[in-house]
Order: structure tokens, then sequence, then C-alpha cells
């Protein structure tokens, strides 16, 4: 199973330019061009501006504006992954008691 790890990118503007292709410009001003088969679709979570998934393998190589903090991961048919989280708890080490009583239940 292929997996693609996306970054949420906000964009000023994205349109199409061609069959393979979109412009996308950033709030900094800074363009470039994004194949289709990087972006993955809109963000429907960000409420302020346009956001959109885009392969983070591409992100390195283009001149627009993006952030890290939000990432998703999506499948070979462009569907968005669930998300899981593992957390280990290890419990501190208590020495044992001899009594068992509670002193504020006893008479």
């Amino acid at each position: 199973m292929k997996k693609t790890q996306c970054f949420s990118v906000r964009l000023e503007s994205l349109f199409s330019i061609s069959d393979k292709a979109y412009k996308a410009r950033s709030y900094d001003g800074s363009e470039d061009i994004l194949p289709k088969s990087c972006v993955f679709g809109k963000d429907h979570e960000v409420k302020k501006s346009d956001a959109y998934w885009v392969a983070s393998w591409i992100l390195p190589k283009k001149k627009i504006q993006y952030s890290t903090k939000k990432e998703a991961w999506f499948d070979a048919h462009g569907k968005r992954l669930p998300e899981y989280s593992s957390v280990r708890y290890k419990p501190n080490q208590v020495e044992p008691v001899l009594d068992n009583s509670v002193k504020e239940l006893e008479r």
C-alpha cells in the first residue's frame, strides 16, 4: 500500500493552467507550478484562508511558502488515511505498604 505524506499549504490562489499542472501563489507573493498529481485537494479544516494538501516531497523543490506543522497521509487513490498515535504509560515505582487501613475511616 503506497502512502504519501502531505502538508497543508495556505495559498492565495491555485488555478489550473493545463491538464497536468496548477499555478500556485502563496501569501508572500511567491509563485510556482505544481503538478496536479501532487495536490490532494482542499483542506476544509482551515477557515481563515484557502489551504490545500500538497505532497511533502515536492515542496522543498518549489519556491512557494509552506509550513510542516499540519500533516496528513493519503493513499494511492487520494483518500485521507486515519491518524493514529500510541502513548506508552510507564507507572512510577511505589513502595509496598504493610498496613492497608485508611486513617480517615478509623474510629
